[in-house]
C-alpha cells in the first residue's frame, strides 16, 4: 500500500472520530481516519443503530444510524481519507512527524495523531449456557428490531443495552422477558422505570441455565435463587452481558493509561508528543463518558493540535458562525 501523508490522523471512526474529522477540516487540516471496523460509526453502527440517543445537543431523541449519517455527511466537508477494516499497529516519532503503521503495512505520516477509538476492539461477554446457539436464536446485539416481531424474546442483562432493547422490542414481540442475576440494575433509572411499567416480565436474582430446541431455539430454562428452575418460550435470546474491551497495539505505544483508558490533560494531550485523544478512551479527573462530552473533547483536541502543527496558530479559531 502507498504511504498516506496527512496533517491529522484520527484513530477511530465513531461519533467522536467523525466529528473530529469535520472539525479538523474546519481548521484547514487534511485528515485521514483509521478504524478496525469495515463501516463508519463505531459501536453505534456495529451494535446500536436503532437505539434512541437522548444526550446529543439539539436532538430530543435521535436514532443511532441517523446520528452517524449526519456525522458522516458533516465529516465529508473535510474530504477525509478513510482507511477502514484496518488496525493501527505501531507508532513512532520521526523528526516533526508521527508515523503510524497499519496491520496491512500501510504507513501514515501525520503531523499529529488523535486517538478516538472508544474502548478499542470489543468482543461480547459469553453466556455460559449459550455455547453453540449463536445464529440459532441467540445473538449478542440487536442491529434491527424487525426480525423479533411476533417472537417470544428473552433478554439477559441489567445494563443500558438490555433495558433499551427490552423497551424497543416490547411493542413488537409476542413477549419480552428480562433476566438479571441481581435485583439492582446498571441501566439509566428512567429507562428502568419505563420498562417496569410496560408488559416486560423482569426476573431478578436469576440466570438462564439452558437453551433448548432442535434446529432453532424454542425455550429457555431460568434458575431463580432458592426456587425450582422455570421455563419460558423463546424463539430469540439476546445476551446483553456487556463486552470485553481491548486497546490492542495502542497499549504498547508508551501511553500513560488508567484502567484501559488513555490519560490526557485539559488540552486532550497524551504524554506522547503530538498525540492527542478524545471521547470514551480518555481519562482525567471528573471524566463523564457521553457522546456529547466526546464532541467537546474533539474540538479541544483539534484546536490544540492545530497549534502543535503551526505554533503561530491560535487555539481559539473564532466562532464558526462568524463571517
Amino acid at each position: 500500500m502507498d504511504d498516506v501523508t496527512t496533517d491529522l490522523l484520527i484513530i477511530g471512526a465513531g461519533p467522536t472520530g467523525l466529528y473530529s474529522a469535520y472539525y479538523a477540516g474546519f481548521r484547514g487540516m487534511s485528515v485521514a481516519v483509521v478504524d478496525s471496523l469495515p463501516e463508519l460509526g463505531g459501536q453505534i453502527t456495529a451494535m446500536y443503530p436503532e437505539k434512541a440517543i437522548l444526550d446529543v445537543a439539539g436532538f430530543p431523541t435521535v436514532k443511532g444510524r441517523d446520528l452517524v449519517a449526519g456525522l458522516v455527511e458533516q465529516a465529508a466537508t473535510a474530504h477525509p481519507t478513510y482507511l477502514l477494516d484496518r488496525t493501527a499497529s505501531t507508532l513512532e516519532h520521526r523528526d516533526d512527524d508521527v508515523v503510524v503503521t497499519l496491520d496491512d503495512d500501510t504507513r501514515i505520516v501525520a503531523g499529529a495523531v488523535m486517538i478516538t477509538s472508544g474502548i478499542g476492539k470489543f468482543s461480547p461477554r459469553p453466556l455460559p449456557a449459550g455455547e453453540g446457539w449463536v445464529g440459532r436464536g441467540m445473538e449478542f446485539f440487536v442491529p434491527s428490531f424487525a426480525p423479533y416481531a411476533g417472537k417470544d424474546v428473552v433478554i439477559v442483562g441489567g445494563g443500558d443495552s438490555a433495558f433499551d432493547w427490552a423497551q424497543h422490542l416490547e411493542p413488537l414481540a409476542a413477549s419480552v422477558t428480562l433476566v438479571h442475576r441481581r435485583d439492582a440494575f446498571r441501566a439509566h433509572e428512567r429507562t428502568v422505570a419505563q420498562v417496569k411499567d410496560s408488559n416486560v416480565e423482569i426476573i431478578t436474582n436469576a440466570e438462564v441455565t439452558a437453551l433448548r430446541g432442535e434446529a432453532h431455539l424454542e425455550e429457555v430454562e431460568i434458575s431463580v435463587d432458592g426456587q425450582e428452575p422455570q421455563t419460558r418460550p423463546a424463539q430469540a435470546l439476546v445476551a446483553a452481558l456487556g463486552f470485553v474491551a481491548d486497546l490492542g497495539a495502542i497499549q504498547r505505544w508508551g501511553l500513560v493509561t488508567s484502567k484501559r483508558h488513555v490519560v490526557v490533560d485539559t488540552a486532550m494531550r497524551t504524554n506522547l508528543p503530538r498525540v492527542f485523544a478524545a471521547g470514551d478512551i480518555t481519562d482525567y479527573p471528573g471524566k463523564v463518558r457521553l457522546i456529547a462530552v466526546g464532541f467537546g473533547e474533539a474540538a479541544t483536541a483539534v484546536n490544540n493540535a492545530a497549534v502543535a502543527l503551526d505554533p503561530t496558530a491560535h487555539v481559539f479559531p473564532g466562532h464558526s458562525s462568524e463571517g
